[in-house]
């Protein structure tokens, strides 16, 4: 199913890598003893190479295998760096381009507050990077449009500055900021920044099998396999050896009555469903960080249901979100969900078993409601509740919900209810443009899922939340 693989070839080549690492486990075989089994199948010596040459080639590859075992080089941390895949790009900053004419003028010069402009035997400008502030006078000035901000790719994607230049060179990722959106994986252009993977210790716990392995599958799901029917996803996944099969819409119709609610009684609360959302208030307004609903997630609470009836189960939560790898390590998931897998890393390990999906018999998962599952999409948080609040009886309240999609109409929001000039009482916010439909755990990123998101909430047979 590679062909269903979005995006550019990084997508495919870190797919590949996956995949063939699942193979090798499925084996029992060291994924460092077949790393040329690997390599072979991501860049073969007779093709042309990817880099500069097939040795970087296969660097990269011994890196990403690294980063499908879950661990690189000791660390923890759910999005990382491969510095050999980092291309080093020019530091972010104002520089001058080939646009530059050699004007008679030199506005740009005349423009610069720290002299930091200087111009050569040839009329050219060229700036001192010692001495330039990135004020952007320069730019300003220049008739032509010589002079341009460089930003790197990662630094322009994240939302919190919390990219940048290591002393030598790659990316740096200061985790004290980083809110696991999962931006600067899906925009990186050299593949350099990668979300750490559970899919090898999946397997192993496959096939042991000493306990009953649960998939908790995210709403999201209905718009990420075209070439199936939700229900053959779910009969891929008893396939691949999990023993039952559980809708977080399941999770998401409780979370929508306790946030009413809470909604009652505080008067004004953000929702908490996305963990990148939670974690850019931790990090971006921590003094909002009050009104973030106590209410778990839908996947916390999707587990929670579980763990109650099954102590000893396996849960795995398997969504299009990075920031839930996250969710699971920090204080609201610890403990009650043991791994998270993308939709991206389930198709690597449906390839690895050359289980083809679309062949099955369609597996029935039911108990979720419309609304429910409609939490994937963006203002599905909102119709929820808005429902929630007529199951339970305060159709009259006044909800006023401020739906955000992506982080910068969540800053616009969160400012001001900073300033207290919100014109709502519950923000709904999603890191991702469009909401979880369009993560960056996807497998189909950027292409419009809402008819398979409409009848998949059609086909509930609960129209309610109770």
């Amino acid at each position: 199913m590679e062909e269903i693989i979005s995006g550019s070839i990084l997508n495919t080549i870190k797919y590949k890598v996956l995949r063939e690492l699942a193979k090798l486990q499925w084996q029992g075989i060291d994924p460092f003893r077949g790393f040329d089994t690997i390599a072979n199948a991501v860049c073969p010596k007779d093709a042309p190479p990817i880099r500069c040459c097939i040795y970087k080639d296969r660097a990269v590859v011994a890196e990403r295998i690294r980063i499908g075992l879950g661990e690189f080089h000791g660390s923890k941390d759910t999005v990382q760096v491969v510095s050999i895949a980092c291309d080093e790009c020019s530091k972010s900053g104002y520089i001058i381009t080939d646009m530059c004419r050699g004007c008679v003028a030199h506005n740009c010069k005349e423009a610069c507050p720290r002299k930091a402009i200087y111009i050569d035997e040839k009329r050219y400008a060229h700036i001192n990077k010692d001495d330039c502030v990135e004020c952007g006078r320069c730019a300003s000035a220049c008739k032509y449009g010589a002079i341009t901000n460089l930003v790197r790719p990662c630094e322009r994607v994240c939302p919190t500055g919390a990219i940048s230049m290591a002393p030598t060179g790659e990316a740096h990722i200061d985790h004290s900021k980083c809110i696991v959106c999962g931006k600067c994986v899906h925009e990186c252009p050299f593949g350099a920044t990668n979300d750490i993977s559970q899919v090898i210790e999946l397997i192993d716990v496959i096939k042991e099998h000493n306990k009953k392995i649960y998939a908790i599958v995210a709403p999201a799901v209905a718009a990420q396999f075209p070439e199936a029917a939700t229900g053959q996803v779910y009969a891929g996944l008893k396939k691949l050896g999990f023993d039952e099969i559980v809708e977080v819409a399941q999770g998401a119709d409780l979370t929508a009555l306790a946030e009413a609610e809470e909604l009652i009684e505080k008067g004004f609360i953000t929702s908490s469903c996305c963990p990148a959302f939670v974690e850019y208030i931790n990090v971006e307004f921590p003094e909002l960080n009050r009104h973030v609903s106590d209410t778990p997630s839908p996947m916390i609470i999707t587990a929670k249901m579980i763990r109650e009836k099954d102590p000893d189960a396996e849960i795995v939560f398997i969504g299009p979100c990075i920031a839930k790898k996250w969710e699971r390590k920090n204080e609201r998931g610890a403990e009650i969900v043991d791994k998270v897998l993308t939709f991206f890393e389930l198709n690597a390990l449906f390839d690895s078993k050359d289980i083809d999906i679309s062949a099955l018999e369609a597996e029935t998962v039911t108990g979720a409601s419309s609304f429910g599952r409609g939490f994937a999409q963006s203002s599905g948080v909102a119709a929820a509740i808005k429902q929630a609040l007529i199951e339970l009886g305060h159709g009259d309240f006044d909800f006023r919900p401020v739906v955000c999609s992506g982080i910068e109409e969540c800053k616009a929001a969160l400012r001001k209810a900073k300033a207290g000039k919100l014109d709502g009482n519950f923000i709904e916010g999603m890191a991702c443009e469009g909401g979880c439909v369009f993560g960056n755990g996807n497998l189909i990123n950027k292409k419009n899922p809402g008819l398979q998101m409409k009848k998949y909430m059609e086909e509930s047979e609960k129209k309610t939340l109770k």
